[in-house]
């Protein structure tokens, strides 16, 4: 009877166990939006390694099934009972060692044909009419050159969906690592070598993304973001990012910020074509028609590149940006500049 009694409160105390699964589960859930979740893939590349994922997920939940089944039946077939005796030890058992030998052989098999048939696929050479897109990483920004188009942009990737896209990933300094989590795995940035990745965007619209790889203080702030667009707006993009940028008109404050963007040391670092030579930051030719700055940490707008110009390190530790000083600027020639590279589209 105290036997009986004993397994009852034990079963009414499982049951309360299980009551709680519910409550775990719902606490994994959320309403808040993680745009760089891997786990809403929108090119082939992500799909790819999202089937391996889901495969490893469902033997993970097949095998804790199993050992709990195991677990409950051995705690309630060999609980300890009153004036049960002292339970006789048993020294090896060929059938279950034989078992847990082949068992997790078995399953280290099965994932590890599908994930080497992933490598391979997702390192074929990609299709002859792939967009081609040089990546580049700096501390702390991103560098995107169109070779077949001719044109060079930053912080914000643009490319045509349903159409192949390869990347040749390089770095300017340390080591970086490119991923936009929505397209497909990272693909690191090593000094003295190139390495290449291909994907096909499925849908439009903008993914964030950025350095995978710790590269130094602003680390963290190293974001970019691709922009998936119809190939009609690609092609208008190109042709715009093609054209030269227009020169403002006498007597405006964007002629005024032009005739302070040359005596500047701004022409030291970036490119305006044909008003500036500079290699060190980033391309500013067409710079007034992107999404972000500051190596895709804030939005452009006229206030940000602004505060961004007046004081860089500020908003972005470790920011290469020169202060004004060096630049030998006062702050109240920056509105006019401002103007003139938002003129920039």
């Amino acid at each position: 009877m105290t036997a009986h009694r004993n397994g009852t409160r034990w079963l009414r105390h499982f049951g309360r166990l299980l009551g709680l699964l519910p409550i775990l589960f719902l606490v994994g859930c959320t309403l808040q939006d993680y745009p760089q979740s891997t786990l809403h893939p929108q090119a082939d590349y992500a799909h790819k390694i999202h089937g391996i994922l889901t495969l490893q997920t469902w033997w993970v939940v097949i095998i804790f099934a199993i050992v709990q089944l195991l677990l409950i039946v051995a705690v309630m077939r060999f609980r300890s009972r009153p004036g049960s005796p002292e339970p006789r030890p048993v020294h090896g058992n060929t059938v279950l060692e034989i078992a847990w030998t082949i068992a997790p052989a078995v399953i280290l098999t099965m994932v590890a044909i599908p994930t080497v048939l992933t490598i391979y696929e997702t390192q074929t050479d990609p299709p002859a009419d792939a967009t081609q897109v040089t990546v580049i990483g700096h501390q702390w920004w991103w560098e995107f050159q169109y070779p077949d188009e001719k044109i060079v942009t930053a912080s914000d990737m643009v490319v045509p969906v349903g159409k192949p896209v390869v990347m040749q990933i390089k770095t300017a300094d340390v080591l970086h690592s490119f991923w936009f989590p929505a397209m497909g795995g990272k693909r690191d940035a090593v000094g003295g070598r190139t390495n290449s990745m291909w994907f096909t965007p499925e849908v439009t619209g903008e993914f964030p993304g950025q350095c995978a790889e710790l590269c130094g203080t602003s680390h963290a702030n190293m974001r970019m973001f691709l922009r998936v667009v119809t190939p009609a707006e690609y092609d208008a993009w190109v042709a715009q990012q093609q054209a030269s940028p227009a020169l403002p008109d006498s007597g405006t404050i964007e002629a005024q910020g032009l005739a302070l963007y040359r005596s500047s040391a701004c022409i030291a670092c970036h490119k305006v074509e044909g008003i500036s030579p500079g290699v060190i930051g980033p391309n500013l030719t067409h710079v007034g028609s992107r999404k972000t700055l500051a190596g895709g940490m804030f939005p452009n707008t006229a206030e940000n590149m602004e505060a961004w110009i007046l004081n860089a390190p500020g908003m972005k530790p470790g920011a290469k940006m020169l202060s004004l000083e060096e630049m030998k600027m006062k702050p109240e020639q920056v509105k006019p500049i401002v103007a003139y590279l938002k003129s920039l589209k």
